[in-house]
């Protein structure tokens, strides 16, 4: 096992396209740590750059104690795990997972050693001798995953392991892998564009936009406490409500919207210094729910109603503003009609409308 270090880590291709800007982090040994962002965002560029299948342009990439910029991928004491299962189709499953080994000059009984450990951990004890084209997807990436697995890394670098995989397969599999990081202990670094995989599996999170890091934390911390407008409508689903608006205090603190309505805000609490103030105000949408009480009370019409079984999403219109409501399952007013809400004042989030910048209290 080993950390990983980055240390103001840039790509620039030759047309001047720059593709990661300055990325500096450290990955501690035994750490899940994941890369998620949109695609284009560098997140495959950075994991590339540490497995030495991307050239660096500035910075250092360090596993372990080493400095790794020169060195070789094979000498780099990692695997990886792609997209594509990448198989070979006329090889079983014991073929594939020992082909690395044999190249490696590894000897016979240390092969067998390997195949038999990582087919018991993965469950593939039993289609050692299926061919790839006899499997199912999530069957033939954990055969992915055995392949690394047996090389015994200091490191592993998954680059959107489950992409392939339909719903049930992706829960399946990415299930498999945190069981499979709990019980080696070894340092993972996984890349996805789902931010459902990312809060799932990660011990802490790197969001990325453009090529820049935007926080790296905890994925509660991330939900919690998001940096910028950029992460707290990234990370949740649905994305987190946003409304801007000036601040003023009118029979309470109200947030005046842009097209005019006045958004009561109940016992929020702000700096007197934020009246009159043009913010960003994000509320989750599990903190707006139907309320006719209070201070912090509005009507919006209804206008999708989305039950997914334990939880319904409410889809209104607010004067031709979106909002979505997390709830429970209840009865609900038809489609177009009036609802009562409120904002969970104590769990709101306010935000600069120029920079995009989380605004503290």
């Amino acid at each position: 096992m080993a950390s990983v270090r980055l240390d103001n880590v840039r790509k620039v291709y030759g047309n001047g396209q720059v593709a990661v800007h300055g990325a500096s982090f450290d990955i501690r040994d035994g750490e899940l740590m994941v890369l998620v962002g949109p695609s284009g965002c560098g997140k495959s560029t950075l994991l590339r750059m540490i497995a030495g299948l991307e050239e660096i342009s500035a910075g250092t990439v360090a596993i372990g104690e080493r400095v790794v910029n020169d060195v070789a991928p094979k000498d780099r004491d990692i695997a990886m795990v792609f997209q594509s299962y990448a198989l070979y189709p006329h090889m079983t499953v014991a073929e594939n997972l020992a082909f690395g080994l044999k190249l490696r000059k590894h000897d016979k009984a240390t092969i067998e050693k390997r195949i038999a450990a990582a087919a018991q951990t993965l469950g593939l004890a039993e289609m050692l001798g299926k061919l790839p084209r006899e499997m199912s997807g999530g069957q033939r990436q954990r055969v992915a995953l055995g392949r690394a697995l047996v090389r015994e890394p200091s490191v592993f670098l998954l680059d959107e392991p489950l992409s392939n995989l339909d719903a049930k397969l992706r829960h399946s599999v990415r299930t498999e892998i945190a069981r499979l990081h709990r019980q080696l202990g070894t340092t993972m670094v996984y890349v996805t564009h789902d931010q459902v995989e990312a809060m799932t599996l990660g011990q802490r999170i790197v969001v990325l936009k453009d090529g820049q890091i935007q926080q790296i934390d905890t994925p509660m911390a991330l939900y919690e406490r998001p940096a910028n407008l950029f992460v707290a409508g990234f990370l949740g689903s649905p994305a987190m409500n946003v409304l801007t608006g000036v601040l003023q205090r009118q029979d309470g603190l109200r947030l005046r919207l842009d097209n005019g309505t006045g958004l009561p805000m109940g016992q929020a609490q702000v700096p007197e210094s934020w009246l009159g103030r043009r913010i960003a105000l994000g509320v989750r949408p599990e903190h707006l729910q139907p309320d006719g009480s209070g201070d912090a009370a509005f009507s919006a019409r209804i206008d999708v109603i989305e039950p997914v079984g334990n939880e319904v999403f409410v889809n209104l219109d607010l004067a031709g503003m979106p909002l979505v409501s997390r709830v429970s399952p209840r009865a609900l007013p038809a489609i177009g009609e009036s609802l009562p809400m409120a904002l969970d004042s104590a769990h709101l989030h306010y935000f600069d409308t120029d920079s995009g910048l989380r605004l503290e209290r």
